[in-house]
């Protein structure tokens, strides 16, 4: 069962602009950096630290912190090259964790694409989209998944952007089909945050959604499951996808406390059937930076006391 973890190499996703005095001083972190924040000693604890707690695949968001062979003009200052992101993967299997890459390709946390954020849907666009993927599934020696973000693409989640834009409706599935399929020709698996379905509607997804598209349902509260008369979808989209008969790895996260991911994965466990839960997922949304070191290995070892409890399975 894949027990992994997402670990931030590029945390340019949330702002595309860089952060001033006039910004709230608790968000300065997320806003737009032109130089890599990566702790490198940090990440190699992190890994050492998922491996001994029995994980066993680091999700990678590479994003901007690479410097791509076909698209330079992407990388950030400071981004690693191809031949030390190749080291450090192999260090990733020395250990027994399997790497995986992930490019958010969400229009709201694409701001590592640079110009090309701006060129969304364009013939231009998907080309530096399909040059993208083509070279990552080559730089992870063909990764078994491909995780393509696409995540919260809603004109809330872009206002505090100096350039708002999104896809909806037809348009939003043609791209993530174009995406998808990009992935499989490269000889991976694609793999999505499902939160579109939360507002869809059931119909609109299974008719849209590849079922061979691997999905992370996310949801970070403490309710497990919501009450019936909650209008948020975001715990019943678990169920919805076991109905429609997608395999899915759920997500939890510290994010908003300790008590999210244990609970997520009971229920999910009990609910959902063992042929389509495929593992779980923890995120901290965090920087790997010195200063959110234990942050970072607290959630390590909150997955740890997890799963070493015998959970009840339907």
């Amino acid at each position: 069962m894949i027990r992994a973890n997402l670990i931030h190499l590029s945390y340019n996703m949330w702002r595309d602009r860089a952060f001033t005095d006039a910004d709230p001083p608790d968000k300065k972190e997320i806003h737009y950096a032109p130089r890599l924040r990566f702790d490198e000693p940090l990440w190699r604890e992190i890994v050492a630290a998922m491996a001994r707690a029995g994980m066993n695949m680091a999700l990678l968001d590479l994003g901007d912190a690479v410097q791509y062979r076909r698209h330079p003009e992407i990388a950030i200052e400071g981004a690693w090259s191809r031949e030390k992101l190749r080291h450090e993967l192999d260090f990733c299997r020395s250990l027994g964790v399997e790497p995986i890459p992930k490019l958010n390709f969400s229009a709201s946390h694409d701001v590592w694409l640079g110009r090309y954020a701006r060129m969304l849907s364009t013939p231009e666009y998907y080309r530096v989209c399909a040059d993208l993927i083509e070279e990552v599934v080559e730089l992870f020696a063909g990764p078994r998944f491909f995780h393509l973000g696409m995540d919260e693409e809603t004109w809330e989640h872009q206002r505090h952007l100096l350039y708002a834009v999104l896809r909806q409706r037809d348009l939003w599935w043609h791209d993530l089909n174009f995406l998808a399929q990009t992935v499989e020709k490269a000889g991976s698996r694609a793999w999505v945050w499902s939160d579109v379905l939360w507002n869809c509607g059931r119909d609109v997804f299974r008719k849209n959604m590849p079922l061979r598209v691997l999905q992370s349902n996310w949801y970070y509260g403490k309710e497990f499951p919501l009450s019936e008369d909650d209008p948020r979808n975001c715990v019943r989209s678990y169920l919805w996808l076991d109905e429609m008969g997608y395999e899915q790895v759920p997500t939890g996260s510290t994010w908003q406390g300790l008590e999210n991911y244990p609970r997520m994965a009971e229920y999910c466990q009990e609910q959902i059937s063992p042929r389509r839960l495929l593992g779980f997922l923890m995120t901290t949304w965090r920087p790997t930076i010195a200063s959110r070191r234990e942050i970072h290995l607290d959630a390590l070892r909150l997955v740890e006391r997890t799963h070493a409890r015998s959970l009840p399975r339907k």
